[in-house]
């Protein structure tokens, strides 16, 4: 059985990694898409354009939606796609509040059908194989966590400016960074903020979020996510016998290049790869009931949580 995606939304992500992505893996195929523009829709090559969102969902060969909306549409077209009978991939963050993503998860339960977050970075080899060094032990018991996701970006009409569309730089790239503590502590439980320091915009969304945390067992995390700040990603985890920093390749968004990780000074080499496609796979796999991995919903809801909490501190 190959699974019938439909897509609601087709902007850059969309067509340029999901689209794509489902038209090279293996079991999935693109069978629908809508979005406010049918011919942007077509250039996708699904084999349907449909014209309206609700028209997608009424489709009885659409076996799940990919959802690239923006974050404040999210709570409204997972549930209504979930109740529409479809499995759902949405992209990150899942929710712009805590409650959001947990009545999300709420609605997939009730409705006996799968809701993942598009965190497709955590599909990555060399982010499974570093979250792998950590639980095994090779640097020892972790006690501090350094990330970065920063970039300049004329965003001019772009809901990432809008915060009743949940937008900031904490929700759009802080995401990634609370994704790594969770994945890498097993849940970064009691959570405590220590430091916070915030610049907004001049429509109120955060343009840069610095945040140091401290989690259960005493391990700390440092994080700055920006949209004023020049491009940089970062992301090392030291431990009480040594260190995991990524090297070559973007931290969290390497995408269809070789990249690296230093584990103690020494260098692994991870091959050209393409996570969108190994996201797509274990997802539609998932659907199918077969073995594969997809984020659980505990560290979803714990992310919006971490995201929640320091959001709302004054």
């Amino acid at each position: 059985m190959s699974v019938r995606w439909g897509f609601l939304g087709a902007g850059f992500v969309a067509s340029r990694g999901l689209a794509p992505a489902v038209h090279t893996s293996r079991g999935a195929s693109l069978y629908a898409v809508a979005s406010r523009d049918e011919r942007r829709s077509a250039t996708l090559e699904p084999e349907r354009v449909h014209a309206s969102y609700d028209d997608l969902l009424a489709d009885d060969r659409v076996d799940a939606v990919y959802i690239s909306l923006s974050n404040g549409q999210h709570r409204e077209w997972v549930v209504k796609s979930l109740e529409a009978g479809k499995h759902v991939l949405c992209e990150k963050p899942l929710g712009i509040r805590a409650d959001d993503t947990h009545a999300m998860f709420e609605a997939a339960a009730t409705n006996g059908r799968l809701l993942v977050e598009a965190v497709w970075s955590r599909w990555h080899p060399r982010f499974a194989r570093l979250v792998h060094l950590v639980a095994n032990g090779d640097i020892g018991a972790v006690h501090h966590i350094e990330s970065a996701f920063t970039f300049v970006s004329d965003m001019t009409d772009n809901y990432r400016l809008d915060p009743a569309m949940g937008g900031g730089a904490l929700l759009d790239v802080g995401c990634y960074q609370a994704h790594s503590w969770v994945a890498l502590t097993g849940g970064a439980d009691e959570f405590t903020i220590l430091h916070l320091e915030r610049t907004l915009g001049s429509s109120g969304v955060d343009l840069t979020t610095e945040v140091t945390v401290r989690f259960a067992g005493d391990v700390t995390a440092h994080s700055l996510s920006s949209f004023a700040l020049p491009s940089r990603q970062e992301l090392v985890v030291r431990g009480t016998d040594g260190e995991i920093s990524t090297a070559r390749g973007e931290s969290f968004t390497t995408w269809n290049e070789a990249s690296s990780l230093r584990v103690n000074g020494v260098v692994e080499e991870f091959p050209e790869t393409n996570a969108f496609v190994v996201m797509v796979e274990n997802v539609s796999r998932m659907i199918r009931g077969e073995d594969a991995w997809v984020v659980p919903p505990s560290d979803s809801e714990r992310v919006a949580a971490l995201l929640d909490s320091i959001a709302r501190h004054p």
